[in-house]
């Protein structure tokens, strides 16, 4: 299995103790994506702003694992959605990316 880290990113995982097995947990659908990346976009485009708008706080309130995104399929289509809705012309690369980034963060899909 290949991932796009960098050699200093994997000493780093090394350090602290992360291992294959967990790479393994990774849904197969984020397995080339990568996750730095997508915060970075998710910052690029504001996406936090614009979900404070609709949702409470600081709109991290519109991550709810277990409700109505149940799989990293439903997660990557969401992020899709939320590209089309506001047209910020994302790649399908970058919307892997962020997909990926939220999972890592709230969801955390393993398969």
């Amino acid at each position: 299995m290949e991932h796009r880290y960098s050699p200093r990113v994997l000493a780093l995982a090394a350090t602290l103790g992360w291992c294959a097995a967990a790479a393994a947990q990774v849904p197969e659908l984020f397995k080339d994506a990568n996750p730095a990346q997508g915060e970075k976009l998710i910052a690029e485009h504001k996406c936090d702003a614009c979900h404070a708008q609709k949702w409470t706080n600081d709109g991290k309130a519109i991550y709810r694992p277990g409700k109505s995104i149940t799989t990293a399929t439903q997660l990557r289509s969401k992020v899709d959605q939320c590209n089309a809705g506001v047209g910020a012309n994302l790649f399908p690369e970058e919307v892997l990316d962020i997909a990926a980034s939220l999972n890592r963060s709230f969801y955390h899909f393993k398969h």
